[in-house]
């Protein structure tokens, strides 16, 4: 810094800051701003892509109208039980001394009385009964029943690819040889059914048993038909 002699006989400072270098330029810095940011504005608004609306439309399900079912008439309520009545006292006179007469074989001797029915022999394989047994019959020929149940497989339904399940009672004699049978569960084809019934008489159990005595039993066996 430093002074000079002034013409009005003062002294002024000549020292020169960066506030006042920033004052002197202000000018300048500020019109620059304004000129550069106008052409950025002009240079967004004329390459911005240009909006469209979208058409928006609203779509409404149509409502049916459904039919109102008529009003039920709710019946009134049933008229309300009388009480019953009041039980009332007889003035009958009962005899305190009455007793039955006892019952003695000398007023009813056995002599008179009648003979016993006879009992009628009953079929066991008739129809199932039930026969306690300890040891339950298997079958022995497997392999005789799977060739059978290819070989009475109904044809039409194996090549549709429609099988079932049979379910039927066996009556198994003493020997372990079938001696009747029936459907006891349909599998919902009468041929099916057919087919095992046919096969129950080739079948060969073992006896059953109640206890160390061989019995003839009722079993009841599920045949499936399955196809391949």
């Amino acid at each position: 810094m430093s002074t000079e002699p002034a013409t009005d006989g003062s002294q002024m400072d000549s020292f020169d800051t960066a506030n006042d270098r920033f004052k002197r330029s202000f000018g300048s810095w500020f019109w620059g701003s304004m000129i550069a940011a106008v052409i950025i504005h002009f240079v967004v608004i004329a390459f911005w892509p240009t909006l469209e609306a979208s058409d928006v439309q609203f779509t409404m399900d149509e409502i049916e109208m459904l039919e109102i079912p008529p009003e039920i008439e709710i019946p009134p309520p049933p008229e309300q039980i009388a009480r019953p009545a009041n039980p009332v006292i007889t003035d009958a006179q009962i005899d305190e001394d009455i007793t039955i007469a006892p019952t003695t074989f000398e007023d009813n001797p056995i002599d008179d009385l009648p003979p016993p029915p006879e009992q009628a022999a009953v079929d066991l394989s008739d129809q199932p009964t039930f026969t306690p047994f300890t040891v339950s019959p298997e079958i022995r020929n497997r392999p005789h029943l799977e060739r059978l149940l290819e070989q009475e497989y109904p044809s039409l339904l194996r090549d549709a690819g429609i099988g079932g399940r049979v379910v039927v009672h066996f009556f198994i004699n003493t020997e372990g040889r079938v001696e009747n049978q029936f459907v006891a569960e349909s599998s919902g084809h009468a041929s099916l059914d057919a087919a095992a019934i046919r096969i129950a008489p080739e079948l060969i159990f073992s006896p059953a048993r109640n206890q160390d005595q061989v019995v003839a039993v009722w079993v009841q066996i599920p045949i499936t038909f399955q196809a391949r």
